[in-house]
């Protein structure tokens, strides 16, 4: 009989193969509904941005939807819209990806998008020029005029790592993003946008004869490139603590955020799946330590949330990285009093452990959030894709429910032992009038 973990994994099936070029793709037929998913994954993220070039990465995300050598700019939307498609992209620490989920006879549409502008991104003075001015206005909204906008994830790292590559700001300066060129740019799209760098993934209603005949037809023409070094981003474990402080004239109330190295979520995944169960026991739901300690019982915080990640997917992120807990607290509430019984619950997870009802609530939890993002084609797809890329399996994307349900209490009072005060990166946010 099959234990309850096996039971979670995903038996998806998944071919893959490698073109000349060097790109690498993979398939995941799923015949149940006639709809496929399109997505490319470049290894190029934001911690791969040399200095001087903040903001690099996602710039260039946004330069690579103004067409291509065949397709005019706004023409990959509506192709895509008019097949009865929707298509996106974004940028991470990590990886930068594009996607289209689309009605499965419009997979060619998809491939023929991709593929041109895998070989030939319009990059002109004129796109480069207006998507660096939306870019600046997208910071200006989300980060310089929003409240927290950018706590605790573009302030945190500058406390919590030492290298280049962990702390600069991801959204860019708008000094380094006025000051780049078309030769950067393409300096840029030369270096980390080869095939040899890129995984594409294919998932639904597909024949994988015929789905390769297509790939190899459309992209078999990108000229090959070398694939960059993966830069390598992981850092020495702190030996002691540290702090800083922020002030956001827009923020109505104060917050404190505190940050734990974590272990390698590649090289040591195993130890890492307890320290993401940890994050979630200490604060999803109402019954989390967290929420109870500090929301209901003290009365010490309006809101609070724990994360391994800085954009909050511990599976989509290579080492360096942290478990952070995100704590918004009344004014006169010291932050003081909030660091220490933040400290105080994770102590009493090392000490005391965990029952293995409580873990088994927080595993079901999070394992159904796991399955339910598979459901999807698209959501499967992107799932695969990234596993593919970050941990060199993309069947591992179908492996981590059923991992995570097989974490034991052990596991996970081991995590919260490497929690210690005397090596935790803590931020606090002072509103202006308090910091006053």
């Amino acid at each position: 009989m099959s234990s309850p973990a096996a039971d979670l994994t995903l038996r998806h099936p998944v071919e893959r193969f490698t073109l000349d070029n060097g790109l690498r793709v993979v398939l995941a037929p799923d015949s149940s509904v006639p709809v496929v998913a399109v997505s490319v994954f470049y290894d190029v993220g934001m911690r791969s941005e040399p200095e001087g070039r903040t903001g690099f990465a996602h710039l260039f995300e946004h330069v690579m939807f103004q067409g291509s050598a065949n397709v005019p700019k706004m023409e990959h939307a509506r192709l895509v819209q008019a097949a009865g498609g929707s298509f996106n992209g974004s940028t991470h620490q990590d990886y930068t990806n594009y996607y289209e989920a689309l009605p499965a006879e419009a997979l060619e549409r998809a491939l023929f998008l991709e593929a041109d502008r895998m070989a030939a991104p319009a990059i002109t003075e004129e796109n480069l020029r207006n998507q660096i001015d939306v870019v600046k206005e997208e910071i200006r909204v989300n980060v310089l005029n929003r409240p927290y906008g950018a706590f605790p994830w573009l302030q945190l790292p500058q406390i919590a790592f030492e290298s280049f590559a962990n702390t600069h700001d991801g959204y860019g300066s708008f000094v380094d993003l006025e000051s780049s060129t078309v030769a950067d740019a393409q300096d840029f799209f030369d270096r980390y946008y080869a095939p040899a760098n890129a995984v594409l993934c294919l998932g639904g209603d597909l024949d994988v004869t015929e789905t390769e005949r297509l790939v190899r037809r459309w992209f078999d023409q990108v000229p090959h490139r070398p694939a960059p070094p993966t830069p390598y981003t992981g850092e020495p474990s702190p030996t002691t603590a540290r702090h800083g402080v922020v002030v956001d004239p827009l923020a109505p109330a104060p917050a404190l955020a505190i940050a734990w190295r974590v272990p390698d979520p590649v090289g040591d995944l195993d130890t890492y799946l307890g320290t993401v169960l940890l994050g979630e026991l200490l604060s999803e739901g109402d019954a989390s330590r967290l929420e109870l300690r500090l929301v209901h019982r003290d009365h010490l915080a309006v809101a609070q949330s724990s994360y391994v990640g800085l954009f909050g997917d511990p599976f989509d992120v290579r080492d360096a990285t942290t478990l952070t807990t995100q704590v918004h607290h009344p004014a006169d509430v010291a932050p003081e009093r909030v660091l220490a019984a933040v400290h105080e619950e994770v102590d009493k997870v090392a000490q005391d452990g965990v029952g293995a009802d409580e873990l088994a609530r927080v595993q079901a939890r999070t394992s159904a959030q796991l399955l339910r993002g598979a459901d999807s084609v698209l959501g499967r797809t992107l799932g695969f894709a990234s596993a593919e890329l970050i941990h060199g399996r993309a069947e591992l994307a179908g492996e981590l429910a059923a991992r995570l349900a097989a974490v034991t209490p052990e596991a996970v009072q081991h995590a919260a032992r490497g929690l210690a005060p005397d090596t935790a990166a803590v931020l606090e946010l002072h509103t202006a009038g308090g910091a006053a």
